[in-house]
């Protein structure tokens, strides 16, 4: 069974980090891009940042460019998101997934995680 499992959530003061990691079982990530997803409370889940298969190219929504980093090890066969800086409108339950394709990464991609909740509060 295909499974993605998302970790590291938890709860941060403003301009705390975290460190997600997206990890799965029943395939292997290292040929598939992966993409970060967030849906706050009462809002439409928002593409956040991508992956491609090899690492070699990332994007970022406006809203994290600068504070947030994506990488990989595919040797763990897991990905990371790097979160800096962070605001209590981060606050959310983020997902990660995977597709073969990165241009479908943060369209439709294939394959999703339950989430892991991520609240930014004092």
């Amino acid at each position: 069974q295909l499974q993605l499992v998302e970790s590291g959530g938890g709860l941060v003061q403003p301009g705390g980090s975290l460190r997600l990691s997206c990890t799965a079982s029943g395939f292997t990530l290292d040929l598939h891009a992966i993409g970060w997803f967030r849906q706050a409370p009462g809002k439409e889940r928002e593409g956040v940042s991508c992956i491609s298969s090899s690492g070699g190219s990332t994007n970022y929504a406006d809203s994290v460019k600068g504070r947030f980093t994506i990488s990989r090890d595919n040797a763990k066969n897991t990905v990371y998101l790097q979160m800096n800086s962070l605001k209590p409108e981060d606050t959310a339950v983020y997902y990660c997934a995977a597709d073969p394709f990165y241009s479908n990464c943060l369209s439709e991609p294939k394959y999703w995680g339950k989430g892991t909740l991520v609240t930014v509060s004092s």
